[in-house]
C-alpha cells in the first residue's frame, strides 16, 4: 500500500483540533463527555505515536479512521442517543437515533489499517490470514468494548450510565453494536482488496 506525505494525517488532525477545541465547550454532560472522548485522545494519541516512528498508512486508511474519530467526538458533546441525526433515522425509518450503530460501524474501518500494517511489517503471507486477523482483532476490540461500557455503567449513577451506554432501552444493544463494528470490518476489508486488486492490476500491464 501507498504511504503518505505528512499533509493528510496533518490536515486531520487539524481539523480533529478544531472540532475537538469547539465541543470542549458545554457539552450535555461533562463526566460522559471526559469518558468519551478518553477514547478518541488514545487512538490519536497512537496514530501520532506510530506516524512519528515511521508507520505511516495510505491516505485511505487515514480518512477511514478519521470517521470514527469525528463521529466519536461528536457524540461524546451530545451523548449518542442526543445527537441530532433526525434526517438519517427518518430518510430509513428508525424510531430509534442510530447514530451510535453508524459510528459503531466505522469502528470496523480500522481493519483496512491493520491489513495495511500487516503488509508493512511482512507478518503475515497467507491472504487468508491478511483478511481474518483484522476481521477477529475488531470483533475482539468490539467486545472489549462492550464490557468497559458495562463496567463504567455500574460504576456510575444510572442517568450516567444509560447515555454512555446509549443503549436507548434496546436490550440487544450490545450485540448489535458488535455487529455493526464487524459489518464494518468486513466493508474496509472489501475495500482493501478492491484496491489492493485494482492496485497489482495496473503493476501487471506495466
Amino acid at each position: 500500500m501507498k504511504t503518505v506525505s505528512s499533509r493528510v494525517p496533518f490536515l486531520l488532525l487539524s481539523g480533529y483540533g478544531v472540532i475537538f477545541g469547539l465541543l470542549a465547550m458545554h457539552p450535555y454532560q461533562r463526566e460522559i463527555w471526559f469518558a468519551e472522548n478518553l477514547t478518541v485522545l488514545l487512538i490519536v494519541g497512537m496514530l501520532i505515536v506510530l506516524y512519528a516512528r515511521g508507520i505511516r498508512f495510505s491516505d485511505t486508511a487515514y480518512l477511514l479512521m478519521s470517521v470514527l474519530i469525528f463521529l466519536h467526538t461528536i457524540g461524546g458533546h451530545y451523548t449518542f442517543e442526543r445527537v441530532p441525526f433526525d434526517w438519517f433515522n427518518d430518510l430509513f425509518g428508525f424510531e430509534r437515533n442510530m447514530y451510535d450503530r453508524v459510528a459503531h460501524f466505522t469502528v470496523g474501518f480500522y481493519a483496512f489499517a491493520l491489513a495495511e500494517l500487516l503488509i508493512m511489517k511482512r507478518a503475515v503471507r497467507s491472504s487468508v490470514v491478511l483478511y481474518l486477523f483484522p476481521l477477529f482483532t475488531i470483533a475482539t476490540v468490539a467486545m472489549t468494548y462492550e464490557l468497559i461500557e458495562w463496567v463504567f455503567a455500574l460504576m456510575n449513577d444510572p442517568e450516567a450510565g444509560a447515555a454512555y451506554l446509549g443503549s436507548q432501552g434496546d436490550i440487544w444493544d450490545a450485540q448489535k453494536d458488535m455487529l455493526s463494528d464487524t459489518l464494518g470490518a468486513v466493508a474496509a476489508l472489501c475495500l482493501f482488496g478492491w484496491l489492493r486488486y485494482v492496485r497489482n492490476g495496473k503493476k501487471r500491464v506495466q
